[in-house]
C-alpha cells in the first residue's frame, strides 16, 4: 500500500494508471468504509482512498475540531483492506489558494440537511471537484447513508463536466441497526440504539 501526503507525488504516479477507483473519507474509518474499498477493488485497477477532514464542510468550529481522527487505525484498516493508495494530503495542500466558490444545486441546497447546516453540501462541493481535479478518478464510490450528499455530489459532476462516474453504494448497520459513521464514535451503545430507533420512526419508505 502506497501513502502519499503531496499532490505532486500522487498525480506522477497516477499519470500510467488506466482505471482508477476513488473513495473520499475524513478518516475515522469504520466497515462501511472498507465495503467501498472493496467495491473500487473489483472495477478498478488501481483504488485510492483519501483522509482528509475537509474544513469547508463545517460550519461550526467546535464541530471540527471534535471530529474523530485516528491516522494509525485508518491505515491499519485499510492495509488489511489491500488498498493500493492512500492519499493524506494537509488543508494547505488542498486549498493551497483561497478557494471562494458558491455552487448552487437547485432544492437540495436549501432543504433536509441543507436547512439545518448552512454552506455544508457547498463545502462538500468545493473538496470533491478539487478531488477529482487532482485524481481524474475513472469511478467515485461513496454511501446511500448520506444521500442528500450522494445527489449533490452527482448534480456536481454533471454541472462541471467531469468524466468520473458518481457511484452510490449500499449502507451498512451496526447491530443496534444505526447506519455506519464516523459520528458515531461519540454516541455509547444506548444512545445508538435510541439514534437507530429515531432513524426507523423517520423512515417512511
Amino acid at each position: 500500500m502506497l501513502v502519499f501526503t503531496t499532490v505532486k507525488e500522487i498525480q506522477s504516479f497516477l499519470n500510467d494508471q488506466k482505471s482508477v477507483g476513488f473513495v473520499p473519507t475524513m478518516g475515522a474509518l469504520h466497515q462501511a468504509h472498507i465495503s467501498l474499498i472493496e467495491i473500487s477493488k473489483t472495477e478498478n485497477e488501481i483504488t485510492i482512498c483519501s483522509i482528509f477532514v475537509n474544513p469547508k464542510q463545517f460550519n461550526k468550529k467546535e464541530d471540527l475540531i471534535k471530529y474523530p481522527r485516528n491516522t494509525a487505525a485508518d491505515l491499519a484498516k485499510l492495509k488489511a483492506a489491500k488498498c493500493d493508495v492512500v492519499f493524506i494530503p494537509s488543508v494547505e495542500e488542498m486549498y493551497p489558494t483561497a478557494i471562494k466558490k458558491e455552487f448552487y444545486f437547485g432544492m437540495l441546497s436549501e432543504v433536509m440537511e441543507a436547512e439545518h447546516r448552512p454552506g455544508h453540501f457547498n463545502g462538500v462541493a468545493i473538496v470533491i471537484e478539487r478531488f477529482f481535479e487532482i485524481l481524474n478518478p475513472t469511478n467515485a464510490y461513496f454511501g446511500e447513508k448520506d444521500y442528500q450528499q450522494l445527489a449533490v455530489v452527482k448534480a456536481l459532476a454533471e454541472q462541471i463536466n467531469s468524466s468520473t462516474k458518481v457511484i452510490g453504494c449500499p449502507i451498512f448497520r451496526e447491530k443496534s441497526g444505526l447506519a455506519m459513521s464516523s459520528r458515531n464514535e461519540r454516541l455509547t451503545e444506548e444512545e445508538k440504539v435510541v439514534a437507530s430507533q429515531i432513524s426507523k420512526a423517520l423512515t417512511f419508505v
